[in-house]
């Protein structure tokens, strides 16, 4: 299920929740709601609000965090392509047969880790064999003198590491927020809303305050699976530098 179809159903289950809890209020007997049941139903609530709470932020500085260690990975794969080309257009004419399969492998790469905007184009990504990759073609290099040996040493290195981060990337999993985790903090937040709008006799400005309390409930999940999925959705890390690096 996507980001926006979870965050509404999250936002009708909690809506829910909250009519749930204003046709209670007209049915119980009061002495239910007053007194010493008052307190503790408080108590429950502000315990349960403050472990959402803590839930929440923590889900979204990891997903953020994560969110961010993959936009710089994306970057360091773009200086590392641009690099690599720049070497190789040093080494000389030798290596314009890697820099052609370079320059190839850069749209399949960006569709193999971009799998969702891949999908929506109809490009299936493809592989290229092991003997025709940058980094075998780089081995297979005969260098001269001293200068294109250091060049081909050290573009061994980045297109090393630039297959490494290619590698983590592309093990990305397509949703890195537990669904069972979700799943408990919407009945976690479903019960304090019905607890609200328990606490008082239902007018306007109590249906308007729950409503906005919900859609900004709903938007914060919306917001923490939107940056579990940094290669697809409304927020994805962009790809352009990497399109573009060299163009």
């Amino acid at each position: 299920m996507s980001p926006i179809a979870s965050a509404a159903t999250a936002f009708g289950l909690i809506l829910a929740s909250a009519l749930i809890g204003m046709y209670l209020r007209s049915r119980l007997p009061d002495h239910h709601l007053n007194g010493d049941s008052k307190d503790v139903i408080k108590l429950a609530t502000a315990l349960i609000a403050t472990m959402s709470a803590l839930v929440l932020a923590l889900l979204f500085s990891a997903t953020r965090t994560s969110f961010e260690h993959n936009s710089a990975s994306v970057s360091r794969m773009t200086a590392d392509v641009v690099e690599l080309d720049q070497l190789l257009d040093e080494y000389g004419p030798e290596a314009k047969s890697v820099r052609a399969a370079l320059r190839s492998e850069i749209e399949p790469l960006i569709d193999s880790i971009w799998k969702d905007d891949a999908e929506a184009r109809g490009v299936k990504p493809t592989s290229k064999p092991h003997s025709e990759t940058t980094l075998y073609l780089i081995r297979g290099l005969t260098p001269k003198n001293g200068v294109q040996s250091s060049i081909q040493a050290r573009a061994l290195q980045v297109s090393t590491d630039l297959s490494q981060t290619y590698m983590s990337l592309f093990a990305q999993p397509a949703d890195s927020i537990s669904a069972t985790f979700m799943i408990v903090l919407v009945i976690w937040l479903m019960f304090i809303f019905g607890v609200f709008s328990m606490s008082s006799a239902p007018n306007a400005t109590l249906g308007i305050v729950l409503f906005v309390c919900i859609l900004s409930a709903s938007a914060a999940l919306y917001l923490i699976m939107e940056l579990g999925l940094p290669f697809g959705g409304l927020m994805q890390v962009s790809n352009e530098g990497l399109r573009n690096a060299l163009h």
